[in-house]
């Protein structure tokens, strides 16, 4: 596995979650896991047994510590201070790290150098995202007359295809490749280089997060300028939805929220909405619904959509919403400005705040997920397992996990269907034995990863012959 992120190491959006999740799903199906990852400023400071297997691998190299997740998935991290030892892991207040081509190149070459040192030669090599798309091109261009790479088969898995690794042409030397590489049938893109183009092209398989995403990358409105070299590769392929950790999302069991509850006892979950109320200090009762939305603050994530929406939301009565996450300036922007418009009605809180998003989708009767695209969504997973209804835009692993017995869905983009979807919920949470029927099927979802990692076990058979 190459990910440039994994949980609980360091995390900045969804590939963490995946790349900490599967392993340890495939590894009680048998299959064996070996990690490779950059060892981030942020990894050296946890209290973790980062060097605790560093003496059982004795070809190991100083620029390399070793540790362990799950009963024995060995992580490996490679060490550069020049290129990791930052506070963030792909950029700062100022934007992207400009040197991230040197970063993250020197990170793939040094992954497949890694295996020849620990004299392991896996059947796959699974790449996630751009920062590992390097991987199958060396392979098919540096290492190609290595023997010992020589069978090796990789898996590209796309988490979102809007970061694609784009660099200035004048960068190319930097990568040690040959310039014959660079065209419109390799990593050249409109002049620059794109590194996620040159691993769906260099890929033996592709994989997105889920089955509706994999179909609408295909196209124009959803491919980012990559549906030509996707649509070319659509045999190679394919889908598997994203699973969520039931262990650590579950309010039965979640330490982070007011009282625990279950399906059986929604007076609980009513108990949790009460004191969120009274901590955030919102007028509520119990016939107005509480809407919820936790995430990053990006265009994408459809908070455009409820801005322009407002004005006619608050018109359909007494209506709460609480927005938590990060983002970018102008999101920020957009959600200041509402909070101010809107005092009554909105709840803006511009952080990141792990026990907070808990109590959040504890406490919210729906929540709120109007992405223009996504990839997969856990958001709308982890609402479901804690009763909270979720209200999404028809794309995506959205339009994969929530349908009209679970939750409300509108199909076009707009802000006037959006709020068509809201007036129906409103009227639905009028009718308690209705809702508490649709509260109940919520519940009874399941996305866990047991489902999902049959389904990669049976994409490695597949790519191993």
């Amino acid at each position: 596995f190459c990910a440039s992120e994994i949980a609980p190491f360091v995390k900045t959006g969804g590939l963490a979650d995946v790349a900490g999740a599967l392993p340890l799903e495939l590894e009680k199906s048998g299959v064996e896991v070996k990690m490779v990852m950059p060892k981030y400023k942020a990894v050296s400071s946890l209290q973790s047994p980062v060097s605790s297997l560093q003496s059982s691998v004795s070809s190991l190299k100083d620029d390399v510590d070793v540790t362990k997740i799950g009963k024995n998935i060995q992580v490996y991290l490679i060490k550069n201070d020049k290129y990791f030892n930052r506070e963030g892991l792909y950029g700062d207040s100022h934007g992207d790290y400009p040197d991230n081509l040197q970063r993250f190149s020197f990170y793939c070459r040094r992954a497949l150098e890694l295996l020849k040192e620990i004299n392991f030669k896996p059947d796959i090599i699974h790449c996630h995202d751009w920062q590992a798309g390097l991987i199958p091109v060396y392979l098919k261009s540096v290492y190609q007359k290595n023997g010992f790479y020589k069978h090796i088969k990789t898996l590209l898995t796309i988490h979102n295809l809007a970061y694609q690794g784009l660099f200035a042409k004048n960068e190319y030397p930097l990568l040690g490749l040959d310039w014959s590489l660079f065209n419109i049938e390799g990593l050249e893109f409109y002049g620059k280089i794109n590194i996620l183009k040159g691993a769906v092209v260099f890929s033996d398989l592709l994989n997105t997060v889920s089955p509706a995403y994999a179909r609408e990358i295909q196209t124009e409105e959803f491919g980012c300028g990559l549906e030509g070299v996707l649509k070319k590769r659509h045999k190679n392929l394919s889908g598997i939805l994203n699973g969520l950790d039931y262990e650590f999302w579950n309010p039965q069991k979640d330490g982070y929220i007011y009282k625990q509850y279950t399906a059986g006892n929604p007076r609980d979950k009513y108990y949790n909405k009460q004191m969120l109320a009274k901590e955030l200090g919102l007028r509520l009762s119990e016939e107005v619904p509480l809407f919820g939305m936790v995430g990053r603050l990006t265009e994408q994530k459809g908070l455009g959509l409820i801005a322009e929406s407002m004005e006619d939301l608050v018109k359909l009565g007494d209506i709460r919403i609480v927005i938590l996450g990060v983002g970018d300036k102008r999101s920020r922007a957009i959600l200041e400005d509402m909070a101010k418009k809107f005092p009554r009605s909105i709840s803006a809180h511009i952080k990141f705040d792990e026990s907070l998003a808990h109590k959040i989708y504890a406490a919210s009767d729906v929540f709120l997920m109007p992405s223009r695209y996504e990839p997969c969504g856990l958001g709308q997973m982890i609402a479901l397992a804690y009763g909270a209804i979720p209200l999404v835009y028809k794309t995506g692993g959205l339009a994969d996990t929530v349908n009209r017995d679970n939750g409300f869905v509108f199909e076009h983009y707009s802000g006037k269907d959006l709020v068509r979807a809201v007036k129906d919920t409103l009227a639905l949470y009028q009718d308690k034995k209705r809702w508490l029927f649709l509260a109940r099927k919520a519940f009874s979802c399941n996305f866990s990863w047991e489902g999902s990692a049959g389904k990669y076990v049976k994409l490695y058979e597949k790519l191993a012959g």
